[in-house]
């Protein structure tokens, strides 16, 4: 295995930071003690530390907390620590494992947007999880296994428009409009979806085929290709799997 160019010394571990699944926290330590002490054991300094920790504590609301012991802690408190005890030291690399595990959604907007910002800032982050809605959100790249083999792997759009049928998604200024698309030839099915109208039409016929003769008819608030979820993709490609 080679890191950051090289091979995984002690040094390039330094620079890496791991959530794992599993909560591996010192349950009688006080949370600022244990996020200083576990930043320390990557050589940041103990002052440094400190500061490091108690500015993390607040983005996430735990900082009144800071005198408590992990036990004292809900699930979904611990999931958040364990989140800062892989990033105190900011590292280069960061490899979550199911990070929104345990948390409400407002926890789980506060954990996203902190990932975001170490993306944002040029960090790399590999993100293992299950909820394909957080990874379609959330990640540029994604790699897709099913029973340990590779099923699929590429840019979130890339795969996303690989997988698209010939699917439009249209919603009009006025309700009722139902009968206006069946009079258009060229289509072969239209189901109600989301607030909106989906619309398969039949091998050959554009999509700018469709609008215009839409637009004739009625007014258009929204007119869009429809791109299958990374959850259905996913079920759709383990299934195809199944099958063979």
């Amino acid at each position: 295995m080679r890191v950051f160019g090289g091979s995984l010394d002690p040094a390039a571990k330094d620079r890496i930071g791991y959530l794992p699944e599993e909560r591996g926290l010192y349950r009688k330590t006080k949370l600022l003690d244990m996020l200083v002490y576990l930043a320390q054991l990557k050589n940041i300094p103990r002052k440094k530390a400190q500061a490091r920790a108690e500015s993390l504590m607040k983005s996430l609301d735990l900082y009144e907390h800071r005198g408590k012991k992990v036990e004292e802690l809900s699930k979904g408190m611990q999931q958040k620590i364990q989140f800062l005890s892989a990033v105190i030291h900011e590292p280069e690399l960061i490899i979550l494992d199911e990070p929104f595990s345990g948390l409400d959604p407002v926890s789980t907007k506060a954990v996203k947007d902190k990932i975001l910002e170490y993306r944002n800032a040029g960090r790399t982050v590999v993100l293992s999880t299950h909820m394909m809605e957080q990874a379609q959100k959330l990640c540029d790249r994604i790699l897709m296994l099913n029973k340990g083999e590779r099923v699929l792997y590429g840019t979130v759009s890339g795969i996303r428009k690989e997988h698209g049928q010939n699917s439009l998604l249209v919603e009009f200024a006025e309700k009722g409009n139902l009968g206006i698309i069946q009079e258009i030839p060229g289509i072969r099915k239209i189901t109600e979806r989301e607030g909106a109208i989906e619309i398969l039409p039949e091998e050959g016929i554009s999509a700018q085929a469709v609008l215009r003769k839409l637009v004739r008819r009625a007014e258009i608030l929204r007119f869009e290709q429809a791109l299958p979820s990374l959850n259905e993709i996913f079920i759709e490609t383990v299934e195809s799997a199944s099958g063979e």
